[in-house]
C-alpha cells in the first residue's frame, strides 16, 4: 500500500497545567453560585446588580487571596463563559483565523491561510460545548437536543456555524464557526489578491450591469458568498435588492436592501420558512434584483419560473466543480420540486432563464481564484455551457470587450 496517502496523526492535545486547572475550576464554582442567584432574582422579579459588578462582588469576597491579576483572569473568564463562547472569544477575535473546529470538549482547531491548526483553547468538558452551543443558538430561536441533533445558525458579524451533538456526534458535541468579517473585500481588493484577473472581472461587471443572470459554483471555502458580495457594487445603486439565505451571510453595501432568512420548524413541527416560501414572496415585494445565497433544493424550480417570468439579473451561488455541472445540478433539484415538469422543460427553462456560470477554486494553500466563465445555451438535447473565459487560457482576445 502507498504509505503517503496516509497522513500523519494529529498530535496529542496537550493537558492543561496546574493552573489552568485551578483558575477553571474557581471560575466555573463561582460562575455556577452568579447563575443560580441571579435565576432566582429573575424568578422573584427582583432588581440585581449588573454581571460584571456581581462578578467582581462574588471574587473579592470568595477569592480574596488570590493575587489581582489572577481574580482579573477569573472575572474575565466568567464573564466570557456567560455571555461568550468561552475559549473560542479568543480565536473569534483573531482576524487571521477563517474558520473554527469544535471536535469535543478536548480539541479546537482553527485554519488560518488556509491550514489546519491544532490550538491550545480548550473546554472543560462536553457541558461546557453544549453551554457555547445554547448561547449561539438561543438569540435565533433555534435548539439543538437528542431528537433533532443538528443546527445551522450564525453569529451576529455574520459567521456560519453548524453543530451537532450526541448521538450523531459520537466523541462530544462538535462546532464549525466559517467566518465572515463586516468588511469584505471589493472587487478591486479581490483583484490585488489574485482571484479576479482584468478579463474575467470585465465580464462579470459588464453581466451585472446588462441584468444577466448569474450562477457562481464552487466547493465549499471557495469563496462564492463573498464574490457575490463584490460583485453586488455593479448594481445600480437605485435598484432594489432583496437577499434571501438560510443564514444571513451576505453583506451588500447598499441602502435600498431586503434581507430575508430561512426558518426551521420549531419543537412542535410548526413553524418552518423555506427557501422556496421567501422565494415566492420576494417576487411579490418588486424587486429589482433577487440574490439567493445557495441554491440547494426545490427551490430551483421557482427560480427558474422567476427567472421565465421577467425577473432578470438574478445572482446566486450553488455546490459544483464546473459550469456544466452547475447547470446539471440546478436541473437535478429543480426536478426535486415534484411538480410533474418534464426533464426536457426544466431544460428549456434553464437555457433561457441563466446567462452565465462562473466557476471559483481552492487552492492547497487556501487561496481562491475564478477559474471559469460559461455562457449558458441551448443545445439539441436541451442545455449546456460554451466558454468565455479561461484563467489558463486564450478563449478570447484580452483587448476586446467581453461577448456575453
Amino acid at each position: 500500500m502507498d504509505q503517503s496517502t496516509h497522513s500523519d496523526p494529529p498530535p496529542p492535545t496537550p493537558p492543561p497545567s496546574a493552573a489552568e486547572r485551578h483558575l477553571a475550576t474557581v471560575a466555573s464554582q463561582i460562575r455556577g453560585q452568579i447563575v443560580a442567584a441571579r435565576r432566582t432574582r429573575a424568578a422573584a422579579g427582583a432588581p440585581g446588580p449588573s454581571l460584571e459588578q456581581e462578578v467582581r462582588d462574588r471574587i473579592d469576597r470568595d477569592a480574596a487571596v488570590l493575587s489581582v491579576e489572577r481574580r482579573r483572569q477569573i472575572a474575565a473568564r466568567i464573564i466570557r463563559d456567560t455571555v461568550g463562547l468561552g475559549p473560542l472569544e479568543d480565536l473569534l477575535a483573531d482576524p487571521a483565523v477563517e474558520e473554527v473546529m469544535v471536535n469535543g470538549s478536548g480539541s479546537v482547531y482553527v485554519e488560518r491561510s488556509g491550514r489546519i491548526e491544532l490550538t491550545e483553547a480548550r473546554f472543560c468538558g462536553d457541558h461546557e460545548v453544549r453551554d457555547a452551543i445554547e448561547r449561539i443558538l438561543a438569540p435565533l430561536g433555534r435548539r439543538v437536543d437528542e431528537l433533532s441533533p443538528m443546527a445551522d445558525a450564525r453569529l451576529p458579524d455574520g459567521s456560519r456555524v453548524n453543530v451537532v451533538i450526541p448521538p450523531l456526534a459520537v466523541d462530544g458535541p462538535t462546532i464549525s464557526i466559517r467566518r465572515f468579517t463586516a468588511i469584505r473585500p471589493s472587487a478591486e481588493a479581490m483583484l490585488a489578491a489574485g482571484t479576479l484577473d482584468e478579463r474575467s472581472l470585465a465580464i462579470l461587471a459588464a453581466a451585472i450591469r446588462d441584468h444577466r443572470a448569474l450562477l457562481v459554483c464552487g466547493g465549499t471555502g471557495s469563496g462564492k458568498t463573498t464574490l457575490l458580495n463584490a460583485l453586488s457594487a455593479f448594481i445600480a445603486p437605485d435598484e432594489r435588492v432583496i437577499t434571501i439565505e438560510d443564514a444571513a451571510e451576505l453583506r451588500l453595501q447598499r441602502r435600498h436592501l431586503v434581507r430575508l432568512e430561512s426558518r426551521p420548524a420549531g419543537l412542535e413541527g410548526r413553524g418552518e420558512v423555506t427557501i422556496r416560501d421567501l422565494l415566492r414572496n420576494a417576487l411579490r415585494m418588486r424587486p429589482d434584483r433577487i440574490v439567493i445565497g445557495e441554491v440547494r433544493g426545490p427551490e430551483a424550480l421557482d427560480l427558474l419560473s422567476a427567472l421565465n417570468t421577467g425577473h432578470r439579473g438574478v445572482l446566486s451561488t450553488v455546490h459544483a466543480n464546473s459550469p456544466l455541472d452547475a447547470v446539471r445540478r440546478l436541473e437535478t433539484l429543480a426536478l426535486m420540486a415534484g411538480v410533474g415538469l418534464s426533464e426536457q422543460g426544466i431544460r428549456e427553462q434553464l437555457a433561457r432563464g441563466i446567462d452565465l456560470v462562473a466557476q471559483l477554486q481552492r487552492g492547497d494553500g487556501g487561496t481562491r481564484a475564478l477559474v471559469a466563465i460559461d455562457a449558458v445555451v441551448e443545445t439539441a438535447t436541451g442545455v449546456g455551457t460554451r466558454p468565455l473565459y479561461r484563467r489558463d487560457g486564450d478563449l478570447a482576445s484580452p483587448d476586446a470587450a467581453p461577448t456575453l
